[in-house]
């Protein structure tokens, strides 16, 4: 009998090894704009456009070079991605919210026709959960855009209503007003939302049936809307879309609506759409605000612990603080308000959701590549943060899970995308259009000379950094006195020495101060942001003499005692830029769980 027994244990680990790994593919911030989309209740389709004979409904270049996300071009990359996905054979595909451009009807109903489309044609499984910008509030507002492109390459206005928005130019329709939970529901349902007969489990922190008694009729009358929603403030109740789901077997998804969204007067009227924050803070609001989701997510992984299910988190919101240690030197450098510094997570926002008993969790909202870890005890949380399509470096990420305790993280760039040079005829028409106006700051035609989607999103972050990055976040008495130095000019300045000193010094340590010449500083602080939005990605956009070059400088700088408030900052500058370029793997690496490492794989 025992020999029977021991045959079978072998059988079954022969079994398990022969069987394909799960693997889910997220895609976060996809900001899906419909480009050729229709309106239900204005004729209205978009412009011509003469290089593909299509009308399209698109966003002038000027407004997306100064959006830390692109608005167009976005479109083609999510289907690249979609096809990318399903030539693997990969059948499960989460999206950590902002899948939208603001959530209007007609960007919604688009986004459901593609996702219906791969659902029926490569068999993959969709589950959303919701960002900041789906909804942009818990209620239906009244909205619109002041930047779509119009027939003559000037602005034009589309509104939700005709008594809102600049443009003089304007076209009319329900369907560009930002949705709220509601129609978010109504529309996406079928993709995480409510459950699928197919599914093995699916629940909501307001459901009370046990996992043991579930049933797929149970589950439907618990995904209703009035069913899922919560107090957020006294007297405020507004919905919350988090769910679980175990789309195969032994493997429990939990999508946390991370949404907070709270009354900005509490004696003002619940069903005011504009009485409410946005959510884009993220979890810091949850732990004043969203209280329940912290126990359900205990509940959660207590239960996937006793029923032996592997739990895998995705939120729109970083749980880990994603600087790479630099948040406390950017604060000193640039302000508390800069750099997004907001929406950094509290410590304690990880230390919650470990003790939680969550380890791995995917999040966007920061539409940067990175990976953070926090180590609490015998504990570990891993947060991934998942790059947007929408945003230089473009990417999506792949979980492979090879066991319980051993898993896979595979970031796919996507260098090439067909058609996402399509709408540079359009752009030239507004860049004429811009420049007959005597516009002072143009942006640079440049950008439609890229031969990739991958050139052209560097190009995307090249003029976010001059055109909004640098008014914006950084001091102006550092940008004024640095505006001309090149690399060498740094060089000097790092080591406090007299030109004879400092000249004896480099031959000593053999450094050519020569080759340094072929850098400014605003090249810096472009390779800075490079940093900050690919991890180590980015060094492939980056030279190996720069990469050496800027070593030496951060040790010279380091070492530099000079109080003068310039050299101060130079010294923040290259100590931050260290930080953001020595983080986690965050490219292609496996998370052992029972070890608490992280190691990466080499391709």
């Amino acid at each position: 009998m025992e020999k029977i027994y021991y045959s079978f244990l072998i059988f079954a680990s022969i079994l398990l090894s022969a069987q394909k790994p799960v693997q889910i593919a997220f895609l976060s911030d996809i900001h899906f704009q419909d480009l050729y989309g229709r309106f239900s209740d204005n004729d209205f389709s978009g412009i011509l456009n003469p290089r593909t004979g299509r009308s399209t409904i698109l966003r002038t270049m000027d407004s997306q070079l100064h959006s830390t996300r692109i608005f167009n071009e976005n479109y083609f990359a999510f289907l690249r991605a979609l096809d990318d996905i399903a030539s693997r054979g990969i059948k499960i595909v989460a999206m950590p919210g902002d899948f939208s451009d603001d959530g209007q009807a007609y960007n919604l109903h688009g986004l459901h026709q593609i996702l219906e489309r791969y659902q029926l044609k490569y068999g993959i499984k969709f589950y959303l959960t919701t960002g900041n910008h789906d909804p942009v509030g818990p209620l239906h507002k009244e909205s619109g855009k002041d930047d779509f492109l119009g027939e003559d390459g000037k602005q034009l206005g589309i509104y939700s209503n005709g008594k809102i928005g600049k443009s003089t130019s304007k076209i009319i329709t329900k369907d560009i007003a930002e949705s709220g939970y509601v129609e978010i529901l109504n529309e996406l349902k079928d993709f995480g939302f409510y459950p699928k007969k197919d599914d093995l489990y699916w629940s909501t922190p307001f459901d009370q049936n046990c996992f043991q008694d579930y049933s797929h009729d149970k589950a439907l009358e618990s995904a209703t809307y009035s069913k899922r929603m919560y107090e957020v403030s006294k007297g405020f109740f507004v919905p919350d879309l988090s769910y679980v789901v175990e789309p195969v077997k032994d493997v429990w998804m939990i999508a946390i609506d991370g949404n907070t969204y709270i009354p900005k007067n509490t004696n003002g009227e619940s069903d005011d759409p504009s009485n409410y924050n946005g959510a884009s803070i993220g979890y810091n609001n949850v732990l004043t605000n969203k209280k329940h989701l912290i126990n359900w997510v205990k509940k959660i992984a207590d239960d996937a612990k006793k029923n032996h299910k592997i739990l895998i988190a995705f939120t729109h919101y970083p749980m880990v603080d994603f600087n790479d240690g630099a948040t406390e030197k950017i604060k000193d450098l640039l302000g508390d308000e800069k750099w997004q510094l907001e929406r950094v997570p509290e410590e304690t926002v990880a230390k919650v959701f470990t003790d939680a008993g969550l380890q791995i969790h995917f999040a966007g909202h920061m539409h940067i590549n990175d990976t953070g870890i926090r180590k609490f005890g015998d504990k570990m949380l891993v947060n991934v943060q998942v790059p947007s399509l929408a945003a230089y470096l473009p990417a999506y990420k792949i979980l492979t899970i090879n066991s319980a305790d051993k898993m896979e993280v595979q970031t796919i760039v996507l260098n090439d995308v067909p058609h996402y040079d399509d709408l540079f005829p359009l752009y030239i028409k507004e860049y004429r259009a811009l420049k007959k106006s005597d516009n002072k700051t143009l942006w640079n035609k440049d950008i439609l000379k890229t031969k990739s989607y991958h050139d052209f999103m560097l190009f995307h972050l090249k003029e976010l950094v001059r055109l909004r990055m640098i008014p914006n976040d950084w001091p102006k008495d550092l940008m004024e006195k640095a505006a001309k130095l090149n690399g060498e000019d740094l060089l000097f300045l790092s080591l406090d020495l007299s030109g004879n000193e400092a000249k004896k010094y480099l031959k000593q340590k053999a450094i050519k101060s020569k080759k340094f010449k072929n850098w400014a500083f605003e090249d810096l602080i472009l390779d800075l942001y490079k940093f900050q939005s690919a991890d180590e990605l980015a060094r492939k956009d980056i030279s190996k003499m720069r990469l050496q070059q800027y070593q030496i400088l951060e040790k010279l700088f380091e070492v530099n005692k000079s109080q003068d408030s310039f050299i101060i900052q130079l010294r923040s500058v290259f100590r931050i830029l260290t930080l953001l370029s020595n983080g986690d793997p965050s490219d292609h690496f496996e998370i052992d769980l029972g070890k608490q490492t992280l190691n990466r794989i080499k391709d």
